[in-house]
């Protein structure tokens, strides 16, 4: 079980526009983060945490004229559904000594709708001279790139090489460092052997995915060289834009797909209870690498953690605020990954997930 945390105002001088400014209070209190349908923590999640991370406020002639506190003031950008990272942030800064209010502020930034555009919200955290920026994915990433070559970010994205956020892995140069995702191809073969064996009969899997994200591209291409070998034939449905996503389901179903492969990113992370919807509607087995998935209703989720990398990342934080510079801090890859079962699911699918696989797996929601 995670913990809620209590939100607070924040102490900064709030911005104009459609986005929302927030506080979060480091204290911690364990709950219960089990749905209502009996799927773990997300729905849950995205409605009560919303409240209790940080405490969400909007924007008004009353909250303008704030103050600026005397301490360090981390600002993060990330869709409001990335709960799961933040926690893993605020967890690893807590562990370390920070404490809300007397030694570290914080101020975050939630773009609205499937098609949030962070543009203006990284413009607004690097106007009110945060001393720092924690941006969740690749477009808040981007975003925060193209705002400011000065002010310290500490990133999470995948392939940040490819993404131009750091010259090498050893030496990141700029403004920029944090923690790789890894390129998804290099775990993405572990997707369709999962699938193989937790649901043997399957042999059509259609991939959505995002043409435009570099890292969803890699792992096309390597799936398509390992389908084969398994005897499976893969369908690519692209989905470049949210609005789009009733015509890839029709896609989906009219390429007769008995299973769903989900790349996570910028897209669909916001969409995520729909396709998961979709998926235990038309009983199509679904993995990906974000274990929301599995949390809301999918078969499996297979990837590196958000949470501990995020946890780690309170250490490159904590790093910059007592004087490293980003360009001296390596940029770190993920030496583990999380395998999450849905028991349930499996159930409902009609699925008998092999004993060896539930031994593997780090969680099993039942």
């Amino acid at each position: 079980m995670r913990g809620t945390h209590q939100g607070q105002q924040s102490a900064r001088t709030a911005p104009t526009g459609r986005t929302h400014d927030c506080k979060r209070h480091l204290h911690h209190a364990h709950h219960d983060l089990l749905r209502g349908r009996g799927h773990p923590h997300m729905m849950r999640l995205a409605n009560v945490l919303a409240l209790a991370f940080c405490a969400v406020i909007p924007v008004s002639a009353e909250t303008a004229g704030r103050h600026l506190p005397d301490i360090p003031v981390v600002g993060w950008l990330g869709f409001r559904s990335d709960m799961i990272a933040r926690d893993g942030l605020w967890q690893g800064l807590r562990e370390l000594g920070y404490v809300d209010g007397k030694n570290i502020a914080f101020e975050c930034r939630f773009p609205e709708g499937n098609d949030a555009r962070f543009a203006g919200p990284a413009e607004e955290l690097v106007r009110q001279k945060v001393d720092i920026l924690t941006p969740a994915g690749f477009p808040a990433t981007d975003a925060v790139r193209r705002a400011t070559s000065v002010i310290p970010v500490v990133f999470v994205v995948a392939d940040p090489i490819g993404s131009k956020f750091a010259e090498s892995l050893a030496h990141p140069g700029g403004n920029m460092t944090g923690m790789s995702l890894a390129i998804e191809e290099q775990f993405s073969d572990k997707w369709v052997e999962l699938l193989k064996e937790a649901a043997p009969r399957v042999s059509r899997i259609a991939y959505l995915w995002n043409p435009k994200n570099s890292s969803s591209a890699s792992s096309w291409n390597a799936l398509q060289g390992l389908a084969p070998q398994l005897g499976l034939a893969l369908q690519s449905v692209e989905l470049r834009d949210a609005k789009n996503l009733g015509q890839a389901f029709e896609a989906i179903l009219h390429g007769r797909a008995e299973a769903v492969i989900v790349d996570s990113d910028a897209i669909t992370i916001p969409i995520d209870a729909q396709i998961v919807e979709f998926a235990l509607t038309n009983r199509l087995p679904l993995i990906s690498s974000n274990r929301k998935f599995a949390d809301m209703g999918g078969l499996i989720s297979y990837g590196p953690s958000l949470h501990g990398l995020w946890h780690h990342a309170a250490t490159y934080v904590d790093k910059i605020l007592k004087g490293a510079k980003p360009a001296d801090l390596p940029v770190e890859q993920p030496t583990t990954f999380e395998l999450v079962v849905n028991l349930k699911t499996a159930k409902a699918l009609g699925l008998t997930i092999p004993q060896t696989l539930l031994l593997l797996a780090d969680e099993v929601i039942e």
